[in-house]
């Protein structure tokens, strides 16, 4: 093997973990936003938590992903939707 041809295969060899870190980079992030009331009642919260994201670089859809949960005022279901939005992720 030639020394360029060396230099060459030893150089696409370092970029291999670069490419792979900027695939990994491209997936978004997945933030729970798990309410104990319903989506009619405090939709505001909701709605103050996404400008309070896009205050700081955060657009849903975009650079973020956010699953709702409502438990519907039932506070025995908080753990159950808890456990559902993890796993799903």
């Amino acid at each position: 093997m030639k020394r360029r041809e060396f230099i060459t295969l030893i150089g696409g060899a370092a970029a291999w973990p670069l490419a792979s870190r900027a695939q990994q980079r491209s997936a978004i992030p997945v933030v729970g936003f798990l309410q104990p009331g319903s989506a009619a009642e405090f939709g505001q919260f909701a709605r103050a938590f996404l400008q309070g994201l896009k205050t700081v670089g955060y657009v849903e859809g975009e650079t973020v992903s956010i699953e709702y949960r409502w438990a519907e005022g039932s506070y025995g279901e908080l753990p159950r939707l808890a456990v559902e939005s993890s796993s799903s992720s």
